[in-house]
């Protein structure tokens, strides 16, 4: 996360309108965080879209010609989208359009995440994103992070947030503090840069 997936899918579909290419941007449903009917970056750049659970639906809700007319397919939070695999066949080799993925690969305990994963051995290119280390920063380091760590106390795979929920980490901090939040509040055993780092849950 943080790692501005949804700054470079919007960068794609203006480069593709500016072209002269028809395109519609696609949302997962569940994403509400910042609007209903626009994909936001997390700085408020934000592009109308279709908020839909299944991208096989997205024929109907544009209608017949809109759709034929449509050239490009631009898809945020992929991996909330239930039917990606197969609805993003049928766009690309059935009906001949372009699409373009942005979501996470991997959820917070570094497991598959929806059906990106699966695209993978299918796209033309596959574009890795990585934000910058939230604790390396506060150390006065910069880091790539490539890891989300959970700092909420939900359990669940699909809990949709921001800031409040997610911090984006490196590796050596993922390791590190998944294995505080595992254990809970800090011990006489917790090192002190770990008792310092231990996330706040709510």
């Amino acid at each position: 996360m943080f790692a501005g997936k949804t700054t470079r899918l919007i960068q794609r579909v203006r480069e593709a309108e500016a072209a002269g290419r028809r395109t519609v941007v696609v949302k997962s449903a569940v994403d509400t965080r910042y609007a209903v009917d626009a994909v936001v970056t997390h700085d408020g750049v934000r592009a109308p879209c279709v908020p839909l659970s299944r991208l096989g639906d997205l024929r109907a809700a544009l209608g017949e010609a809109e759709y034929a007319a449509t050239q490009v397919v631009a898809i945020d939070e992929a991996q909330f989208i239930g039917d990606l695999r197969e609805a993003v066949l049928q766009a690309t080799e059935a009906d001949g359009k372009t699409v373009y993925v942005a979501g996470l690969s991997g959820d917070f305990r570094r497991d598959n995440f929806g059906q990106i994963s699966q695209l993978l051995p299918l796209a033309d290119n596959v574009e890795k994103l990585s934000g910058r280390c939230t604790f390396c920063e506060q150390q006065g380091r910069r880091s790539a992070s490539h890891f989300t760590l959970r700092i909420a106390a939900s359990t669940q795979q699909e809990l949709v947030g921001g800031a409040e929920a997610y911090a984006p980490v490196c590796r050596e901090h993922y390791v590190q503090l998944s294995r505080v939040r595992e254990h809970g509040a800090p011990t006489a055993d917790t090192t002190e840069a770990e008792e310092e780092l231990v996330p706040q849950t709510a």
